[in-house]
């Protein structure tokens, strides 16, 4: 149904209401698609100064949208009442710097990272390399640090960095993100995969095993803690593992940032939460237990009861 004269004046008042207006799914804190997380990380490295309109929440807004600005899919941001356009758009705008001189940013000279790769990494590049065609390699890596490294299309405001005579291209936006970086070409436990280490991560919650866990608790390096409520608790338990209670999180907090901290739950999902939530304090060195007492029990102790 086309749009309504009135309809329009109220969507031409909402894309004005704010100098930048992102319509979207879901909101700037929990959005609700891959496309218009994109976008908010791409604003939020730029300002804060901006609103968000969730589409699912109106449907009219939704439809409606499409007709006023011509374009049939989401997210969409207006900039001063003026469409900028959808994810690869912003995507390609804020790498080229456009989008901050839009914003009325100054676009400054951006540091070509430094980057350390392996001769084994180096080695295998040059083998994948031969099938590359006019493809050059990339590592992306977005907001929260996943890195990922491919073979694509060489994009403009590239930069390229040459190690161990291979060179890899870095978006404009990531530059920051991957100085430091070291690529290796490693044999682990699924075969031989590429191994990436950034000093500029944040800390994250690093799984492990239960014969690994084992051999910490074993050796005393490291606090277990239990985040399962006490019903749980008597129908199996760890002996080594401190409840969360009210004691064992003042226990927890008074450890120092940099001590080995593990949790574990029933199959893992809660317990990395916890793990997460400890994070946030500030801690450093923290484990989630993969599989939870389920796995501890059939891999390390079976006379621990499963349930």
């Amino acid at each position: 149904m086309p749009l309504t004269d009135q309809r329009r004046a109220d969507l031409e008042k909402l894309v004005h209401s704010k100098k930048i207006v992102l319509f979207m799914k879901g909101n700037r804190h929990f959005p609700a698609c891959g496309f218009s997380a994109t976008v908010i990380g791409i604003l939020n490295q730029l300002t804060s100064q901006y609103d968000t309109v969730n589409i699912l929440e109106d449907q009219a807004i939704r439809d409606g949208m499409k007709e006023f600005s011509s374009w049939p899919t989401f997210p969409q941001l207006y900039i001063e009442g003026r469409f900028v356009g959808g994810c690869d758009i912003v995507k390609e705008m804020h790498a080229q710097g456009e989008l901050g001189a839009l914003l009325g940013m100054e676009r400054k000279p951006v540091k070509t990272p430094r980057v350390t790769i392996s001769a084994a990494a180096a080695a295998a590049f040059a083998d994948a390399l031969s099938d590359a065609g006019d493809d050059v390699l990339r590592l992306d890596i977005n907001p929260q640090y996943d890195c990922d490294l491919h073979f694509g299309a060489k994009e403009d405001g590239d930069i390229a960095v040459t190690s161990s005579d291979v060179v890899l291209h870095v978006a404009r936006a990531a530059a920051g993100r991957a100085d430091g970086i070291a690529i290796d070409f490693v044999k682990g436990p699924k075969g031989n995969a590429f191994k990436i280490d950034n000093p500029n991560a944040p800390p994250r919650v690093k799984p492990i095993d239960p014969h690994a866990l084992k051999a910490l608790l074993d050796a005393g390096k490291v606090e277990l803690f239990d985040v399962r409520p006490d019903d749980e608790r008597r129908l199996a338990s760890i002996a080594q593992a401190k409840k969360l209670d009210a004691a064992g999180q003042k226990y927890l907090l008074g450890l120092k940032k940099d001590a080995a901290v593990a949790f574990h739950c029933h199959h893992g999902a809660r317990s990395q939460r916890a793990a997460e939530d400890l994070l946030a304090e500030g801690f450093t060195n923290v484990y989630n237990l993969e599989g939870g007492i389920e796995a501890w029990s059939r891999d390390v102790d079976p006379s621990i009861p499963r349930y």
